[in-house]
């Protein structure tokens, strides 16, 4: 963790790519399902490490019905996974590049919403 309390950031493991038609679109659809600020939230918090519904639901402020559905969608697009544990859901990003992409998303807004100079 940051001293701002964010998740510290990540080693980034980059491909050698051609952004084919294919490959826009995947890229395009995880982005549809990052423009939900609810959806962006939580997986903020599973950037942090796994969690349950009802951490989530806590550490969100979203009902709890709306971060079930939310899960849902991401789980469904292969974005989250999740394990049994008892009658509990556990919930975690399925990788690496997300978590990246995310923190990234955030990193970029905050410079915007702070005014902090933009760096490379």
């Amino acid at each position: 963790m940051s001293e701002r309390g964010r998740p510290s950031s990540p080693v980034v493991h980059r491909h050698e790519l051609v952004a084919d038609r294919e490959q826009l679109e995947a890229a395009s659809a995880v982005f549809a399902l990052l423009s939900d600020p609810t959806r962006l939230h939580l997986l903020w918090l599973l950037a942090e490490g796994e969690a349950d519904v009802t951490t989530l639901v806590e550490a969100s402020g979203a009902a709890r019905p709306a971060v079930s559905q939310h899960l849902a969608k991401l789980r469904l697009a292969g974005l989250v996974q999740f394990r049994k544990e008892g009658r509990h859901a556990v919930y975690s990003l399925r990788d690496g590049h997300l978590r990246s992409l995310v923190l990234e998303a955030l990193s970029h807004a905050d410079h915007k919403v702070t005014g902090e100079p933009w760096h490379s």
